[in-house]
């Protein structure tokens, strides 16, 4: 699927580049992105002036509830183990997004933090174990930096 989609990026941004080519003005050309790339390209994840965030309670009670599920995830060897741990991983995501009553930045880095979360969820998914293994990998340090945005 991502290559699909890279082929589809660049074949676009090809087609782009010749029609602008063809006129005699000169057009900035803007560079197609996925939507992956899209919230890879989103926000930062920065400290509250050398501070942590402020979370509410709802939010540190769903990471530390994906935190236990990923900690305590054993069967990494059985394809058929993970679309259960990905179902329970979205619930508690679903979650934090339906309870959040955090505003202004402190909102801001929270999604900053959460976004990335959503293509791990998706490698939990893959055809492939080694994929699935990594994913849950990353997505086990992804938790684990929780606390040094948010308290």
């Amino acid at each position: 699927m991502k290559k699909t989609s890279l082929l589809i990026a660049i074949t676009v941004t090809t087609l782009i580049f010749i029609s602008c080519k063809e006129n005699k003005k000169q057009q900035t050309i803007e560079p197609v992105q996925t939507e992956e790339e899209t919230h890879e390209s989103e926000g930062v994840l920065v400290l509250n002036n050398g501070n942590l965030w402020m979370a509410n309670a709802e939010t540190t009670e769903g990471i530390q509830n994906m935190s236990q599920l990923v900690t305590n995830f054993t069967n990494t060897e059985n394809m058929e183990a993970f679309p259960e741990l990905k179902s329970k991983l979205e619930a508690e995501f679903g979650a934090i997004i339906s309870k959040c009553t955090m505003t202004g930045e402190a909102h801001n880095q929270l999604h900053n933090y959460l976004l990335p979360m959503k293509p791990l969820f998706k490698d939990l998914a893959s055809e492939d174990l080694a994929t699935r293994k990594f994913g849950l990998e990353k997505l086990t340090k992804h938790l684990s930096e929780y606390s040094a945005y948010f308290k």
